[in-house]
């Protein structure tokens, strides 16, 4: 098969270029970067490089293409994040109109069935109702779980303050995914016909925030770790002290608390909660201390 990805080679898109490859597929890699041109190529792939919200590029990589794979970059320009995100859902929409391509696997997120009070994945909520207006095309939305890689921003509070937190509580349950078991399950739906438009859920583990800290502190030589649940404001005010771009820190404060008040993982649950990811928390916790050994 001729597959397009998107997500140059970031955490998800190369080891699904690395897979895509093995299995002998002819894979076309999009990039930003132009400096990424010769790790691409070095990969046994195609590049192509050009902006993600320019729909006259994305064409012309999608054209030819029997399926595509498709991402927007997190935190798109730092500011306007979910107007950013929703310009290059409509660019990429277009670009799969325009060229024709039949099959395309959407990385999207839990809680992007909701138009608000989930944070920066309202901009996801926008690229699906962009995608959900193409026909006769077969679209799986990959709603991925909330990444456990994203708990390298709490190394610092772990190792200066021995707590890990957020504005929700230590009972709060989270659905977990690692990059590879997003990558697995975007290369066996684009290698799949498809079935019109659905949805598929990709979490590795489903597992409690007190959880999360007791494996993490015991993998990194601290038994014990608390969950220290913040306010809203606290939490907004923490990361703005650490350097996080006001706009970025707002979001992610809605986002912990569209996770306390239960609904961006609601329709998960109505799905039946399925786990189909194989990297347990007890898994990545050993990725997590050689990490924050560095």
């Amino acid at each position: 098969m001729k597959i397009t990805i998107a997500g140059s080679l970031g955490n998800i898109s190369k080891p699904l270029a690395q897979t895509l490859i093995a299995g002998g597929h002819d894979v076309t890699v999009i990039s930003s970067q132009d400096a990424r041109r010769s790790d691409i190529e070095a990969l046994g792939a195609k590049a192509a490089i050009g902006s993600i919200d320019d729909a006259g590029f994305l064409t012309s990589a999608f054209t030819g293409a029997d399926a595509v794979y498709t991402m927007t970059p997190p935190n798109l320009g730092g500011q306007n994040v979910k107007a950013n995100t929703a310009v290059a859902g409509e660019a990429l929409a277009e670009a799969i109109r325009r060229s024709g391509v039949k099959r395309v696997v959407m990385l999207s997120s839990i809680g992007a069935d909701l138009p608000e009070g989930n944070g920066p994945i309202g901009g996801l909520y926008a690229v699906e109702q962009s995608y959900q207006q193409l026909k006769e095309v077969a679209v799986t939305y990959l709603r991925a779980g909330y990444f456990y890689i994203n708990s390298y921003n709490d190394i610092p509070l772990i190792k200066h303050q021995d707590i890990l937190g957020g504005n929700y509580p230590a009972g709060t349950k989270i659905p977990f995914v690692h990059p590879k078991d997003i990558a697995a399950a975007v290369a066996k739906a684009l290698q799949e016909p498809g079935n019109g438009h659905e949805v598929r859920y990709v979490v590795s583990d489903y597992r409690t925030a007190a959880e999360v800290a007791t494996e993490l502190g015991t993998a990194v030589g601290k038994p014990g770790l608390p969950w220290v649940e913040f306010t809203d404001e606290q939490s907004l005010e923490g990361m703005k002290a650490a350097g996080v771009p006001e706009e970025i820190a707002g979001l992610y404060t809605e986002m912990g608390a569209g996770f306390r008040k239960g609904i961006i993982p609601a329709d998960f649950i109505k799905q039946g909660a399925p786990v189909t990811g194989a990297i347990k928390l007890e898994e990545f916790a050993r990725e997590f201390a050689a990490r924050y050994k560095v």
